[in-house]
């Protein structure tokens, strides 16, 4: 793109010279007094034309509508007269009646609409003939006892239709004045449109060449300036930062080009910054992940190499245990059960790392997993923890979700075995599995009463190897609730310490719910420890590589 040539500058009396606010007023009051004008010109036309509507449809047109009501219920006081006159039967009386309460109605909107003195005068005309054909004919007729015809002399029944005739004759002049009048408003409005269509008109072609006006206006002293400075100023965001920014027209457009040119040297030594430390935070970040990820292979191949020697000195200090027992001294013996019990304790530590280290890395396929027969086996499997606590669990029928059921099974392990060991000696054992539906998710929270953990340790008991107890008050590898935060949180979810209603405490995580996973929870059952089958004991079992579920952290919950 070549740069945008250089203009003369005109004399300083030009238009061109203005600034754009200068612009902005002159066409603005320009543009208001002629809209004030116009909008001026325009109410009027429009509200005498709504004064002609609003009189023809609340005036001219309702009165001639009543005046046909008027007429429809004398003709039904005359069709029910004549019928019960001919029949003596009361039935027929009934137009007669509903006529009179129509003509009552009628009569009394018609009084608020005519307000001429013609109009007025064919009312009362048509009133008059009225009473005088009701009072000799029709109120008598009406009030003969029914059961037989009422008889008429021929002379009364003449004077009744030549009565009736002069009432329709009445009501004729009376509608004929209506819909001339009605026809006179209509006019008067149709013309009243006209001017009002031709001074809108009028407006619309001076709208438009008012806004062609300034416009062109816009045009010259800004919007072409403008693209003149968008256009540099387009270079140097396609990264032609070297591109000095040229700008004509306006005063105000010209100091606004100085400061755009100001902001672009500014720029490009910030972007140079900018990608040095980009460059620099990539490395650091690419060396965090390899890094982690060496941590873990570490972690991974160190507690696997270390089960077979270590596997080797348990069994050869067991051996020495059994065979020499008795025939060493007491303190021979003690060095022993101590190598043993170290031993061991570096067996279970080593295969929680192990497991640790295995979350996420072994297999991503995962399945849908019934967690009500997931931890109904889990209980199961802690039965004698369970039976020797003594401890009371309920908990919600519990859905099904999708992920590992290795791992998931790890997860409800840890979380109940805490819940047990680390119960108080004040009270017996409850606990308490709930769920519940949250969004797109399940909330699960364990819940038990016992010896419960200071706020002030909500984060730190995730962290691996970190315990609150020691070892000999409560036995564990500090490894549990840091297993239950990887499983959490590769399936997808959180899992925090909850502030619990009561003693004790409180394990609330999430899980994704996914279509088909099952419904809402049920009703809660109640699992007695006595239903537990006891297990086969741990020490009888030998230990594998890698357990269905380790052994739940001793210093978490």
């Amino acid at each position: 793109m070549t740069a945008p040539q250089q203009h003369d500058a005109p004399p300083a009396g030009r238009p061109s010279r203005w600034t754009t606010r200068k612009w902005v007023r002159a066409g603005g009051a320009v543009a208001l007094v002629l809209l004030a004008l116009l909008g001026g010109i325009g109410v009027w036309a429009m509200g005498r034309a709504s004064s002609l509507t609003g009189t023809l449809v609340d005036g001219h047109s309702p009165a001639l509508t009543n005046a046909v009501r008027l007429e429809a219920a004398l003709v039904n006081q005359e069709t029910g007269v004549r019928g019960y006159g001919l029949t003596g039967e009361r039935r027929f009386l009934e137009p007669y009646e509903r006529g009179l309460a129509d003509e009552k109605t009628a009569v009394a909107r018609l009084r608020t609409l005519v307000d001429d003195g013609r109009n007025r005068a064919d009312l009362d005309r048509v009133l008059a003939r009225t009473r005088t054909w009701q009072g000799r004919i029709a109120h008598p007729v009406a009030a003969a006892p029914g059961g037989a015809p009422v008889p008429l002399a021929a002379a009364r029944a003449a004077e009744g239709k030549s009565a009736f005739d002069a009432v329709r004759r009445a009501l004729t002049t009376q509608q004929d004045h209506l819909k001339a009048a009605r026809a006179d408003a209509v006019e008067e409005l149709r013309a009243a449109e006209r001017l009002r269509d031709g001074v809108f008109l009028a407006i619309g072609v001076i709208l438009v060449l008012l806004a062609l006006a300034v416009f062109e206006g816009l045009r010259r002293g800004v919007t072409d300036p403008l693209d003149r400075l968008s256009a540099d100023t387009g270079r140097v965001t396609r990264g032609d930062f070297a591109h000095r920014i040229r700008v004509s027209g306006p005063a105000d457009l010209r100091r606004l080009g100085a400061d755009v040119e100001s902001m672009r040297h500014r720029l490009a030594a910030e972007l140079a910054t900018s990608e040095e430390r980009r460059l620099l935070l990539d490395e650091q970040t690419a060396d965090l992940k390899r890094s982690n990820e060496e941590l873990e292979q570490f972690a991974y191949i160190a507690s696997h190499d270390l089960q077979e020697p270590l596997r080797k000195v348990s069994s050869f200090t067991q051996l020495l245990q059994r065979r020499y027992a008795g025939e060493l001294d007491a303190r021979a013996d003690q060095y022993i059960a101590f190598a043993v019990d170290g031993a061991n304790r570096m067996q279970v530590l080593i295969n929680d790392l192990l497991a640790f280290s295995r979350i996420g890395r072994l297999t991503d396929k995962h399945e849908r997993v019934d967690l009500d027969a997931l931890v109904g086996r889990t209980l199961d499997t802690l039965g004698m923890a369970i039976e020797e606590a003594g401890a009371r669990i309920t908990r919600d029928a519990l859905p099904a979700v999708t992920g590992d059921p290795t791992q998931l099974g790890m997860l409800w392990q840890n979380l109940l075995s805490n819940a047990v060991k680390f119960r108080s000696p004040e009270r017996p054992p409850e606990i308490r599995v709930g769920v519940a539906p949250e969004g797109d998710a399940w909330r699960f929270t364990v819940t038990d009463n016992g010896i419960g953990i200071e706020p002030e340790y909500a984060e730190r008991v995730f962290v691996i190897f970190q315990r609150l107890h020691t070892k000999d008050t409560y036995p564990g590898s500090g490894i549990g609730l840091a297993i239950c935060k990887k499983v959490v949180e590769y399936h997808g979810g959180t899992i925090s310490l909850t502030p619990a209603e009561g003693p004790g405490t409180a394990i609330t995580f999430t899980l994704p719910r996914r279509a088909g996973d099952g419904a809402d929870t049920a009703a809660a059952e109640t699992v007695p420890h006595a239903a537990v089958p006891r297990p086969v004991p741990h020490a009888a079992v030998p230990r594998p590589a890698l357990p269905a579920a380790p052994v739940p952290d001793g210093s978490a919950s």
